[in-house]
């Protein structure tokens, strides 16, 4: 095996002779984990090594490193780094697609039970993680480009929507713009004749979703109408109201004796009408 670190050919290694490199402290669920998958199938990937005198410290592989010790492991498999200082572990680890954690699950079904690779990986099930029931729902195009991680797990299901050969034209019109964003293809979707439409029972759709968004804002623009009714209402009446009074007020004045009262006896109350008739007039 080569790579980063240049590695050479695997060794077995009795553990006392191992030396960690470095210390990381990790996540009880992960190190739970971890411990099930060698109880149940044992050490998949074997710790990287570089020697030091009649030692070898351990580059990559710690954690397991400490679960073997503790299981009374007495020989580990590891691999011999012949560079010490450019070996960085992370460089050789990538997180795994859908599909490809899919592909995996399936080449270990191969060799072993559900089980007990769910136990293996803390888990009590893997069934949801095969997307057996996705697969079925895809053209075959569409299903080798998800299978080849072209097409990620949402977008994949966001094409479920749709038959066969719509998912075939989407993925083409995908291929032709170098788009596989998820946004795009439920653009697509959503531009699907009904002809060519899936037919779902019990399940939200993406245009049952738009025409659901649909008549939440017609809801909220009937309600927005009725308050503009109700205070256009509110302000005729009070302009009619307004009206009335200042007529009322004009007839008051009018008058010579009620003026001559209201000047002798509430002189304040004749200015503050006169100042409402002059509003008025301007």
């Amino acid at each position: 095996m080569s790579g980063n670190g240049k590695l050479v050919q695997g060794l077995d290694i009795p553990i006392v002779k191992l030396v960690p490199r470095t210390e990381h402290k990790v996540n009880a669920k992960y190190r739970k984990r971890i411990e099930a998958s060698l109880r149940a199938v044992g050490l998949l990937e074997p710790l990287v090594v570089y020697p030091q005198g009649d030692n070898y410290e351990i580059l990559d592989g710690v954690l397991r490193y400490h679960i073997l010790l503790e299981l009374g492991v007495e020989t580990v498999p590891c691999l011999l780094a012949s560079l010490r200082e450019s070996f960085t572990a992370k460089r050789m680890v990538n997180q795994l697609s859908a599909a490809q954690e899919m592909r995996m699950l399936r080449k270990s079904l191969e060799e072993l039970d559900e089980q007990t690779i769910a136990d293996a990986l803390g888990m009590a099930g893997i069934s949801h993680r095969l997307n057996a029931g996705l697969l079925k729902k895809l053209a075959p195009p569409v299903a080798e480009a998800f299978e080849a991680g072209t097409l990620t797990l949402p977008c994949a299901k966001e094409l479920t929507h749709v038959k066969p050969e719509r998912q075939t034209e989407i993925l083409k019109l995908m291929e032709s713009c170098k788009d596989y964003s998820v946004t795009f293809a439920k653009g697509l979707v959503l531009k699907t004749p009904v002809a060519k439409r899936s037919k779902v029972n019990g399940v939200k759709t993406p245009w049952s979703r738009a025409d659901e968004k649909k008549s939440d804002l017609l809801k909220k623009l009937r309600e927005a109408e009725q308050q503009q009714d109700f205070y256009s209402g509110l302000y005729r009446q009070y302009t009619t109201n307004l009206l009335k009074l200042v007529i009322y007020v004009r007839s008051l004045l009018n008058n010579q004796r009620v003026k001559e009262y209201l000047r002798e006896h509430h002189p304040q109350e004749l200015e503050a009408f006169e100042q409402i008739i002059d509003s008025t007039e301007r």
